[in-house]
Formats: structure tokens, C-alpha cells, sequence
């Protein structure tokens, strides 16, 4: 485990991650992952509440990899990326595999019907048990418990959310122990998976050099989380690394 300006990331691979879902969803417990890149560690520098959602997960994988060269100069050497989208493919695999049942919470109507057609063609066993396409306006109490009873009865063991970040995380906090699955907040991961925003090429992503891709793709609506967070978090990083960051 490091903390990187106060949150936690843990250090782990796509095959511990995976057998660790896997084993919780088995034994159907409520429990939530959540994937750390730069936008999730400035939201919780900012929030004292994030910032507690976020280390209370189970388990908070280095999604973005200025994450992953912190964690190595700060001696977990041998860490490598634990990236949302490509986790979801892995927890996927091993669902399809041991006939664990899986849901998705998230995205919009049409999003979510490619994704879930491309996920059934890709593992042919891949047993999907839920799907919902939350609406943009508040979601008041009733709403919501019927939403957590439809989960559950579902069956859903594993269910992906992608609502983007903060809100996904402070969805599966507010849910866990009402959501009898293993939430996990894969962001972007349904929007790539269904073919309908693209992904980053791999050499990019490799030198941390994804966020301009996105920013590139999508600079209406990304251009202000880049400006406000990447310099701060450059300085903010060195300063924690010096242990001048309080």
C-alpha cells in the first residue's frame, strides 16, 4: 500500500485484483474497487469526504500511471498498471469462466446495449444478469430502493459502474451494504468496451500520455479537469515526494 497525497493505492497486479473480486463475489459479499488515476487523487486532495470514500475501499487499484511511478519511487519497484477498462476484461474473463453472474449500472440507454452485445460476443459464456441506465436527475429514496432490490435480485455477484468519477465512488460508498455484489467504478471502461468513444493507443498510454489523447477526443468536456488538476497535481506530487505535503 502507498499513499499518494494522503489516498491510499494499493499495490497489486491484474491477476491478484482479479482473483480477489472473484473470491468476494463467490461468497456474495457487498464490497466496492475503486481504479486511482490523477482526476480521482485531486478530487479526494479536495474533499475530505471523497478522500474517505475512497480509502475506505476495499481495494484501490493504480489505474493512470503517473500513480504507478509515484508508487515505484516510493519503493514498490516492480508495480505495474492496474487499468480499469483492461481489470474489467480480466474480471470478465474469470466470470465467463466460473459461471459468476454479473451486472451493469451506468451510461446511457444506447452505450449500454452495444456494450452488453459486444461483452456476450466476446466471452460466450458470460452470464449478464442486470443492466440499468441510471437517469441525469436526482434519484430520490424510493427510486433508489427499487433500483438496490432489482440488483439484488438479479443475482448480479459482480456489477460494474460506470458513472465517472466522483460520482461512482460516492455511489458504491452510499451502497455498500444495500448492493449484495462487488462494485466496481470502471469509468470510462463502458464507453470504450462498447466502441463508442475510442481508447488511447497503448504506446500512449505506456508513457502516461492518455489524458491528451482524451483531451484531444473530447476537449469540450475535459479541457477544465486537465487545466485545474495535471499542474497542480505536478506540483503537488513533487512536494509529497520531498515529504513537504502535509
Amino acid at each position: 500500500m502507498t499513499l499518494i497525497m494522503s489516498t491510499r493505492v494499493n499495490s497489486t497486479s491484474y491477476t491478484d485484483a482479479t482473483r480477489l473480486v472473484l473470491d468476494w463475489s463467490r461468497r456474495r459479499e457487498s464490497r466496492y474497487v475503486c481504479a486511482a488515476n490523477v482526476h480521482l487523487v485531486m478530487e479526494a486532495y479536495d474533499s475530505a469526504k471523497y478522500k474517505r470514500v475512497v480509502n475506505d475501499a476495499d481495494l484501490i487499484t493504480p489505474d493512470g500511471m503517473p500513480l504507478v511511478w509515484i508508487m515505484r519511487l516510493k519503493g514498490q519497484h516492480e508495480q505495474r498498471r492496474v487499468y480499469g477498462p483492461t481489470l474489467m476484461l480480466h474480471i470478465l474473463e474469470s466470470a465467463a469462466r466460473d459461471s459468476v453472474s454479473v451486472g451493469f449500472y451506468g451510461s446511457r440507454p444506447d452505450t449500454l446495449n452495444s456494450l452488453i452485445k459486444k461483452m456476450q460476443t466476446r466471452f460466450k459464456d458470460l452470464k449478464i444478469v442486470y443492466s440499468f441506465s441510471p437517469p441525469f436527475f436526482l434519484i430520490g429514496q424510493d427510486q433508489d430502493a427499487g433500483i438496490v432490490d432489482a440488483i439484488n435480485r438479479s443475482g448480479a455477484q459482480i456489477l460494474f459502474v460506470g458513472l465517472g468519477c466522483p460520482k461512482q465512488e460516492l455511489w458504491m460508498a452510499e451502497h455498500l451494504g444495500k448492493v449484495k455484489s462487488v462494485m466496481l467504478g470502471v469509468g470510462a471502461a463502458f464507453d470504450f468496451h462498447s466502441g463508442t468513444k475510442p481508447q488511447a493507443p497503448p504506446w500512449m498510454q505506456r508513457i502516461g500520455l492518455e489524458w491528451f489523447y482524451r483531451l484531444a477526443t473530447e476537449p469540450g468536456r475535459l479541457w477544465k479537469r486537465y487545466l485545474y488538476h495535471n499542474p497542480r497535481f505536478v506540483a503537488l506530487a513533487a512536494m509529497d515526494l520531498l515529504g513537504l505535503l502535509r
